[in-house]
């Protein structure tokens, strides 16, 4: 597709409220998701295009459960078959996410190495290749789309900020003195599933707490300012041919959106 061309005319003719995008940066190219598309953008100049999973009304409608289905409908473009991971990946981190709660029930010096090595295989896998670069060209293509500088940002006359609100980092920097928090203060005698209720409980409750200072921006300000200062180190300031990589798959998810409404 003509991203340059189609981004041109959507900000020339477009005057409605623009749709809330998310993204998630690879070695390899940026996802971009919208409620009901994705789009995945390749630094070689590939395309792949799909939508993204609908829960049931009811569990978008029950706290708690309505954060847990977010969070997983989000990893939807990388679990899937037809989504951007390979098999292989899919499995690495299909382990590196059960893994944790699995050894819930393991003793703590096991959990405690096996902990270790799979937040560094994480972190490997996070730091490879162009993802620092591509993450903040992720964020600097959803800015200029909401602050309607899509056309110079894609030539490079605008630079948006790099730094979001809406960044992973901010949910894990968030997430982190939750857990810690519920684990220490856990009201019930613990028994063998403690840690792994805890584990679940903590994400619930973030994903609750996220979800409500994204709808307050000065007060996202003050809560998530760990996030926002460690993304001066997941994000690198990317080149104007990495930020194009992040506005086509951007453009392709708006595409989408305008022509099935």
């Amino acid at each position: 597709m003509d991203a340059a061309g189609f981004l041109t005319e959507f900000e020339e003719q477009n005057t409605l409220p623009v749709p809330r995008l998310g993204g998630m940066a690879r070695a390899n190219g940026v996802v971009m998701v919208s409620e009901r598309y994705w789009a995945f953008a390749g630094i070689d100049g590939s395309l792949r295009e799909g939508r993204m999973p609908v829960a049931p009304r009811l569990l978008r409608a029950i706290p708690l459960a309505r954060g847990l289905v977010r969070l997983a409908g989000s990893l939807s473009p990388v679990f899937r078959r037809e989504g951007v991971a390979r098999g292989r990946e899919r499995i690495f981190l299909i382990a590196a996410i059960i893994a944790p709660l699995l050894l819930a029930f393991a003793p703590n010096w096991l959990g405690l190495t096996v902990g270790f090595a799979t937040t560094f295989a994480l972190l490997g896998w996070l730091l490879r290749g162009r993802t620092l670069y591509l993450h903040g060209a992720e964020h600097r293509a959803i800015a200029a789309l909401e602050g309607r500088r899509l056309r110079e940002t894609w030539t490079g006359l605008a630079r948006p900020s790099r730094i979001s609100l809406r960044c992973g980092t901010n949910f894990a920097a968030l997430l982190m003195p939750v857990a810690i928090f519920g684990g220490r203060f856990w009201p019930l005698p613990a028994t063998a599933v403690t840690p792994l209720v805890v584990s679940v409980l903590a994400l619930a409750l973030t994903m609750e707490l996220w979800l409500l200072v994204q709808r307050l921006p000065r007060l996202a300000r003050i809560v998530l300012l760990p996030g926002l200062g460690l993304q001066r180190l997941t994000t690198r300031e990317p080149k104007l041919a990495e930020t194009r990589v992040a506005l086509t798959a951007l453009a392709a998810v708006l595409r989408r959106e305008l022509t099935h409404g």
